[in-house]
């Protein structure tokens, strides 16, 4: 990989990472698009193992928190989501990558 590859890698992560709660923490349908999955499919494998993810790896907003959020980026697409977002912490992140690599076909 490139170097110019590699630095929107890491911008793209950078602006993905939001600081809520006093953590650093990644959304679930920014993190399945990362991974190329569906939000939906990522929130499944994540609550079929939910015992894989104390709190502090993964929260949910609630709906205050979700509507701040969301205030923040007035030209951000949502996707008209039902239910707040969960939110993954840096050992969340990488518990969910475990947990996703059943899903996901190895290169």
């Amino acid at each position: 990989m490139n170097n110019n590859a590699e630095l929107i890698i890491q911008e793209r992560i950078t602006k993905a990472i939001y600081l809520i709660r006093n953590q650093k923490v990644m959304m679930d349908s920014e993190l399945a698009e990362m991974y190329g999955v569906q939000t939906k499919v990522l929130n499944q494998a994540v609550k079929r193992n939910m015992d894989r993810f104390p709190d502090d790896f993964i929260f949910q907003l609630s709906s205050n928190e979700w509507e701040n959020l969301k205030s923040q980026f007035v030209t951000a697409n949502w996707g008209g989501r039902r239910t707040p977002p969960y939110m993954f912490t840096e050992q969340g992140v990488a518990m969910l990558s475990s947990v996703l690599a059943v899903l996901l076909p190895s290169s």
